[in-house]
């Protein structure tokens, strides 16, 4: 069994960041579901901007609000404006398709492929 790559939300842009949530990072729904993320998943975040990294769990934005907020401790280390990738992983005993999902400035989708 191996973790591997199954959703990937590409050059998000941070949207908020609020330091006095418990934790988690906000995600429009839209773009989880696009994704295939789950509420509660477990997600790594890596900031093209600063490079910092981290891993926390989704919790549910307002459909097609385009929000990407890092929440709590997590606000510290990605800042609003940031661009991000977020990916989320499976444990698998074979290969599997992740699929991308590509946005624009406003995290609006631009288009879903499976690599």
């Amino acid at each position: 069994m191996k973790f591997v790559l199954s959703s990937k939300i590409f050059r998000a842009t941070v949207t908020e960041a609020n330091l006095k949530y418990e934790g988690s990072i906000t995600i429009d729904t839209r773009l989880c579901e696009a994704a295939g993320l789950w509420i509660g998943e477990k997600v790594m975040v890596v900031s093209n901007t600063s490079g910092a990294r981290l891993e926390t769990y989704v919790i549910p934005g307002k459909a097609g609000s385009g929000v990407v907020c890092m929440n709590g401790a997590a606000a510290h280390l990605i800042k609003k404006g940031e661009e991000i990738i977020i990916m989320g992983f499976i444990l698998s005993d074979k290969p599997i398709t992740p699929k991308i999902v590509f946005v624009d400035a406003n995290n609006k989708i631009n288009a879903v492929k499976s690599v």
